[in-house]
């Protein structure tokens, strides 16, 4: 039963994968304008010969399917083309520039869970006393606040008038970034055992993923509660508390477990969004991400670059999609036989 879960969520996910490359293929190729020119300056885009020369090697001359089974067989081989912009491979750029999202987006994540979840444990056990009203406010705000308004006004509170965190990029100005391993500066400095390296790598993260945190918050802190309440109302939950067993127990084991579903899926969207990277943020706090490689490729019609960030974004939806319908099915053994 479990393999065949496994085995169907898995082939759902391979076939939605196929169809976003088909579909960023077909609108690519709509784009008016030309694919090779675009590759070139402007010297050599009004000579017809190196015109030429240039839609012969990227297959540009060939019919439109045997373009997409040449740009198939690129992607299988992990080619993204090269980025306009920078002049390097597409896929070298998602590989720089992506971990300093994903340090981010996982940071922002713990920040939002147990914050999110644990109050909003605490506003479903004290549901419509003066603690849930004022934690609904809280979740409102979080959900309401524009979060680039509230990036400006962390940098212009925290960093402007106190100086409590750094404004703008991963490290201070002079500091080499650590070795490489994962591309994540605060796990990288403590594998190269580099405190000094590791605290500046950490003051940089802690204000943009507060900032990032807040909306995720807001949302986790209202599902948590709404779904709590549903199941503290279900049968086997008053059975349970009437057979003696501890209340914190009840909590953890029966309530909590039967909440997860909705609040897991809530969460995988908003991860993905965060990983896949937060334009408006990055760019505030001079983050080198995902968001902002995406900006500037989009600033610049840098289109290799723009399609790889469109595929990024959607492996990263259909992983951690897959991911969720995983857990759910570990949560809920029931799901599986859906």
């Amino acid at each position: 039963m479990l393999f065949r879960f496994i085995l169907s969520r898995l082939g759902s996910a391979a076939i939605l994968a196929v169809g976003i490359i088909l579909v960023s293929f077909v609108l690519t190729a709509l784009l008016p304008g030309d694919a090779a020119t675009s590759r070139l300056g402007e010297r050599a885009a009004g000579n017809p010969e190196i015109v030429a020369a240039v839609r012969a090697r990227y297959g540009l001359d060939q019919p439109l399917y045997v373009q997409f089974f040449i740009y198939l067989g690129n992607l299988l081989r992990g080619d993204l083309g090269t980025s306009i912009r920078t002049q390097k491979p597409v896929l070298s750029d998602l590989a720089q520039f992506g971990p300093a999202s994903a340090e981010l987006a996982i940071v922002a994540t713990i920040v939002a869970v147990i914050v999110g979840v644990g109050l909003g444990i605490v506003a479903s056990l004290r549901a419509n006393g003066l603690v849930d009203q004022a934690l609904r406010v809280v979740s409102l705000g979080g959900v309401s606040i524009p979060i680039f308004w509230l990036a400006l006004i962390a940098v212009y509170v925290f960093s402007t008038l106190n100086r409590v965190f750094p404004s703008s990029g991963r490290l201070n100005p002079g500091q080499t970034p650590p070795s490489q391993v994962t591309g994540m500066y605060t796990l990288d400095s403590l594998l190269a055992g580099d405190l000094t390296l590791f605290a500046s790598a950490i003051s940089h993260l802690i204000l943009p993923a507060l900032v990032l945190s807040a909306p995720m918050i807001g949302l986790l802190l209202r599902f948590t509660r709404s779904s709590m309440l549903e199941v503290l109302g279900n049968e086997y939950v008053r059975a349970a508390e009437a057979k003696g067993l501890p209340r914190h127990t009840v909590i953890l084991r029966h309530v909590l477990r039967g909440a997860l579903v909705p609040v897991i899926t809530v969460l995988g969207t908003a991860f993905a969004s965060l990983l896949a990277g937060t334009v408006l943020v990055e760019q505030i706090f001079g983050w080198p991400g995902i968001g902002a490689y995406a900006f500037r490729s989009a600033s610049n019609l840098d289109l290799p670059a723009i399609v790889g960030v469109t595929l990024f974004v959607a492996i990263v939806y259909i992983t951690v999609n897959l991911i969720v319908d995983f857990l759910y099915g570990i949560i809920d053994p029931r799901i599986r036989r859906a």
